[in-house]
C-alpha cells in the first residue's frame, strides 16, 4: 500500500467508473511520475468499460479516435493539466503492418492484456486508488507491476516491455520516444533495448514528420537536450530528424572556438536549457551554425578557418529542415530570422544607435531579446565561462535605448494641425515652439495631457510674441533633452556600460 497526492478531479473519474461497477486504474506516464515524485503533465486511466459505457458515465466527454480513448472534460478545473482526463479501455492490438499503428484494436476485459502491449516497463505500471488518506488530495493506493517497472524506475532504466524488436516494429516512434524519456528522466537505456534500436532504426522512415517533430521538441525542451541529441547521434537517429546537424561533426572552427561545430552547437543549446529559455530560442540556437560546414574556407592570410555567409546559408538550411518536420510557417520564419541575424556583433567603439535600430527593424522588436539570448548561448558554446562580456552588455543597453518610448511631441494628445485649428495660426516655426512648450508642461504634470486642456494652453501661448514663444519653446526643448539624457544614463547604469 502506498500514498500519493492525486488531484480530486482525477480520483473522481476513477471513482465514478467504479460506482458504475467498472474497474479503473491510473496508468502510464502519470503513474511513472507519481512514483518518481514528479508532477504529472497529463492523466490517463484504463478500464474494462468500452467507449460507449465510458461516455455514458460522464456529462462532458469527447471521442475522436480509433483506439477507444475517451476524453473526460472538467471545465471547472483551474489547472490546465486537469481539464481533460483520458480514459481508455483495456486493449489488444493485432499486427502493425505499417510500423505505425495496429491493423486492428479490440477491447479486453483484463488489465494484464493492456499492460503487456505497452511500450516500456516504466510506463506499464498501474495504480489502483483505494481511498482518501485523510488530508486533502492524499489517496491510498496499491501498485500493479507485471513486468519490472518498479525496479527499472529505481535503477533508472528505460526497457521495452517483452521483446524490444517487436515493440519497435509495432510503432517505430517508440525508438525516438525511448531517447526522449531517457533524456527527460536522466535515465539510461537497457542494453537489449538499445541493441534493438540499432536493428530497427530505419523504420523511422515510415513515421509521420509531425510525430517525429513532437518528440524532437520534447527533447529540446528537456533539462538536458545535449544528452538527448548525443544519444540520438550515438543510436543513428539524427538523420531521421535533422540530418544537416550531423554535417557539423568533426568540423573544426577558428581559434575563437574550443570545439567543433557539433560540440559547440550542443553546448550552446544546453545553455539555453539551463536558462529555461523558450523553444524559439532553443531552435535558433540549435540551428545557428548549421551553415558553417557548407561555407568553411581556409584563409592563408589569417592562417585560420573562415565561415563567411554561414548566417545566410544557415537561415535557408534551417527553413528547409523545419519545413520537413512540419513546423508552422510562423515558427519557421522566426527561427530562420534569428539564425540569419545572429552575427550582428561588431566592435563596441563602432556600434551606433542607427545600426542597432537597423537590427531591431530586421528581426522585429518582438524578437530582439530572443536574438540576444541566442547570441549569449553562442558565446557560451565557444567555451568561455561568462555570457555577458562588456560589448554584449553594451548592445543590450543600446537596444533598450532604441526600444524605449522616446520623449517627443508625438506623446501629446494634440498635434500641429489641431493647434492651428484651435489658435488660428498659420504653418510655421511658432507651431513647433508651442508643441515643445506643451510637451514640457506634460512632462512636469502628465495629468495635463488632455486635448481640451492642451488646446486652452496653446491659445494662451499663441498670444505671446514670437521672441517670447521661441524662448519658451527652446527652453522646453533643452529641458526635454536633459530628461532624455537622464533616462539613457539609467539604462546604461543598469548594464554597467558607458
Amino acid at each position: 500500500m502506498v500514498t500519493f497526492s492525486i488531484p480530486e478531479e482525477v480520483a473522481s473519474v476513477a471513482s465514478t467508473l467504479e460506482e458504475k461497477k467498472f474497474e479503473a486504474y491510473l496508468i502510464g506516464g502519470c503513474v511513472r511520475d507519481l512514483i518518481l515524485g514528479r508532477k504529472p503533465k497529463d492523466w490517463d486511466i484504463t478500464t474494462n468499460a468500452n467507449p460507449e459505457q465510458i461516455i455514458a458515465s460522464f456529462k462532458n466527454t469527447f471521442y475522436e479516435n480509433e483506439y477507444g480513448t475517451v476524453g473526460v472534460v472538467n471545465d471547472e478545473a483551474t489547472d490546465e493539466t486537469l481539464k481533460v482526463v483520458e480514459v481508455t479501455p483495456y486493449r489488444l492490438e493485432e499486427k502493425y503492418s505499417d510500423n505505425r499503428r495496429p491493423d486492428r484494436v479490440t477491447f479486453s476485459g483484463r488489465l494484464e492484456d493492456d499492460l503487456k502491449r505497452r511500450d516500456f516497463t516504466i510506463n506499464a505500471v498501474a495504480l489502483k486508488i483505494i481511498g482518501k488518506e485523510g488530508k486533502k488530495g492524499l489517496y491510498r493506493a496499491y501498485i500493479i507491476d507485471l513486468t519490472t517497472g518498479i525496479k527499472d524506475l529505481k535503477t533508472g532504466v528505460v526497457k521495452a516491455v517483452g521483446e524490444p524488436i517487436e515493440r519497435f516494429s509495432e510503432d517505430a516512434l517508440r525508438i525516438l520516444r525511448a531517447v526522449r524519456i531517457t533524456t527527460e528522466l536522466g535515465f539510461s537505456i537497457d542494453p537489449k533495448t538499445e541493441a534493438a534500436i540499432g536493428t530497427t532504426v530505419s523504420l523511422l522512415e515510415k513515421i509521420a514528420a509531425e510525430r517525429i517533430r513532437d518528440e524532437f521538441i520534447r527533447i529540446l525542451m528537456s533539462d538536458n537536450p545535449m544528452m538527448g541529441l548525443n544519444l540520438c547521434r550515438k543510436l543513428g537517429l539524427i538523420k531521421y530528424i535533422a540530418p544537416e546537424l550531423e554535417e557539423g561533426i568533426g568540423v573544426d572552427q577558428n581559434k575563437a572556438h574550443s570545439y567543433d561545430v557539433w560540440e559547440h552547437t550542443l553546448r550552446a543549446l544546453q545553455h539555453s536549457a539551463e536558462k529555461k529559455w523558450t523553444l524559439d530560442v532553443r531552435l535558433a540556437t540549435l540551428f545557428h551554425d548549421i551553415g558553417k560546414p557548407a561555407t568553411r574556407l581556409w584563409s592563408k592570410e589569417k592562417n585560420d578557418w573562415t565561415f563567411h555567409g554561414h548566417d545566410m546559408a544557415g537561415a535557408k538550411i534551417t527553413a528547409k529542415a523545419m519545413s520537413r518536420l512540419r513546423f508552422s510557417k510562423k515558427e519557421i520564419d522566426k527561427t530562420s530570422k534569428l539564425v540569419r541575424w545572429h552575427m550582428f556583433f561588431s566592435d563596441t567603439e563602432q556600434i551606433t544607435l542607427s545600426a542597432v535600430r537597423r537590427i531591431v527593424t530586421r528581426v522585429g522588436p518582438e524578437n530582439i531579446w530572443d536574438l540576444m539570448q541566442v547570441r549569449m548561448c553562442d558565446r557560451i558554446g565557444t567555451g568561455v565561462p561568462k555570457e555577458s562580456p562588456y560589448r554584449l552588455r553594451k548592445y543590450q543597453s543600446m537596444i533598450e535605448e532604441v526600444l524605449r518610448d522616446p520623449i517627443s511631441v508625438g506623446m501629446l494628445a494634440i498635434d500641429g494641425g489641431e493647434i492651428m485649428k484651435a489658435t488660428g495660426l498659420q504653418p510655421g516655426p511658432k507651431i513647433g515652439y508651442i508643441l515643445n512648450a506643451l510637451l514640457q508642461e506634460v512632462l512636469d504634470d502628465p495629468k495635463k495631457n488632455i486635448k481640451g486642456d492642451l488646446e486652452n494652453m496653446a491659445k494662451n501661448m499663441a498670444k505671446l510674441s514670437d521672441t517670447d514663444l521661441k524662448k519658451l519653446g527652446d527652453g522646453a526643448k533643452e529641458k526635454r533633452e536633459k530628461e532624455e539624457d537622464k533616462e539613457i544614463e539609467i539604462i546604461r547604469k543598469k548594464y554597467w556600460v558607458k
